[in-house]
């Protein structure tokens, strides 16, 4: 009995150092069927999906997934720490509750009080040990415990840091896709005079995004289930935008973004591939056709419309398709994974935003300077902007 609870306690301790190691310390993918975390995350995550999808209300839907994320950070430590003490406790039942305890007879009670006191540093001094191994164990459980503190402390900004940064391009894709981003609206926002080189320049934006993505969510795959801030926003849903749009425009869109739309769509594609393996998650099959026929030639209108380079064949649609099929498959995959839905290739009814607003003053100053004699738009266009100094904030 006690050569087993000794074979125990040091296997129970020693699959919680190491799987702290992998997810904490370890800046690369952590590998393991029989992880622990992965097997809290597999446990947790099905009923909070489950329970969460069963509310009606959108906004209380998403708020209850939001809660999750953090939430489970919470948990895992409890069960790290739960496991180690129930580890050491073990190893001191092995060892024969070596402790003189003044309440009681010494037995596995007072092995697990004895190792909760030391691994959180209480040290309350009323269960003593009584030979040199159970104090020397004494203090390499408290070592343990503020070691494993200190970690933790340093756990939680650097994941809230990788948390910050993505959602910071995920908002600023708000006013150049829409909420939620559609490629069709990323392409209408940028149909000015001179707007290939400003769709390059996100394209290449979101390909250095889909990079710090892979490497921050492959070393901590908790960040996949923090929510954004807005209901309309996730990380997946961007990422899949900027795939959508990327495939658009190398299959079908004449000019130079279309070279950086490669490098984008390579970068954003290897991001979703290994993020759906993190979770093992295979490509759908039978998923909902995200683009019919019907859908792809009203698409072509709205471009048309908004004026961009459309290279439209016979086989462009074909070419699309196989563009969509290198990515749609793991996107739809993830989406029903972590219940966040995907985007449309082009809103049914969109949403009003602030571009919208800005967009209409914008135009309407455009026509009231198109109105003046010549000289008088030369001296519209070099008068400087009034500066207002009087703000209430």
């Amino acid at each position: 009995m006690r050569v087993v609870a000794l074979i125990a306690g040091v296997a129970c301790l020693l699959t919680v150092l190491l799987d702290a190691f992998q997810t904490i310390i370890l800046p690369r993918r952590a590998t393991g069927r029989f992880r622990l975390t992965r097997i809290f995350y597999i446990v947790t995550w099905m009923p909070w999906g489950w329970a969460a999808q069963r509310l009606r209300n959108a906004r209380m839907r998403e708020t209850a997934f939001s809660f999750y994320g953090p939430l489970s950070l919470i948990f895992l430590l409890m069960v790290w720490a739960t496991a180690m003490v129930l580890g050491f406790a073990l190893v001191f039942f092995a060892l024969g509750s070596p402790f003189i305890d003044a309440g009681r007879h010494a037995g596995f009670r007072s092995d697990i009080y004895v190792s909760g006191t030391t691994i959180f540093t209480l040290g309350l001094g009323d269960v003593t040990p009584l030979d040199p191994w159970s104090r020397a164990l004494v203090i390499v459980e408290a070592g343990t415990g503020f070691g494993f503190l200190a970690v933790v402390m340093g756990y939680f900004p650097v994941l809230y840091s990788a948390f910050s940064r993505r959602e910071v391009s995920i908002s600023l894709l708000d006013a150049r896709a829409g909420s939620p981003p559609t490629a069709a609206e990323l392409m209408r926002r940028h149909s000015y005079e001179g707007a290939e080189q400003a769709l390059i320049m996100l394209l290449m934006e979101w390909e250095r995004w889909s990079a710090e993505l892979l490497e921050s969510h492959i070393s901590y795959p908790q960040l996949c289930y923090f929510r954004s801030q807005h209901t309309n926003q996730s990380w997946l849903s961007a990422l899949t935008a900027i795939l959508d749009t990327s495939a658009l425009l190398i299959s079908g869109v004449r000019g130079q973004e279309a070279r950086q739309a490669q490098l984008t769509f390579a970068m954003a594609r290897h991001a979703l591939v290994d993020l759906a393996q993190i979770f093992s998650r295979r490509p759908a099959n039978q998923a909902p056709d995200r683009l019919p026929p019907e859908r792809y030639q009203k698409l072509f209108e709205v471009l048309c419309a908004s004026s961009a380079t459309l290279c439209r064949d016979e086989f462009s649609q074909e070419r699309l398709r196989e563009m969509r099929a290198l990515y749609e498959g793991y996107a739809e995959a993830l989406s029903r994974f972590l219940r966040m839905p995907l985007p449309p290739w082009m809103a049914e009814q969109p949403h009003k935003d602030n571009w919208i607003t800005v967009a209409r003053v914008r135009t309407r100053a455009e026509e009231a300077n198109a109105d003046l004699p010549a000289p008088a738009q030369d001296a519209a266009r070099t008068m400087p902007p009034l500066i207002d100094h009087h703000h209430d904030f």
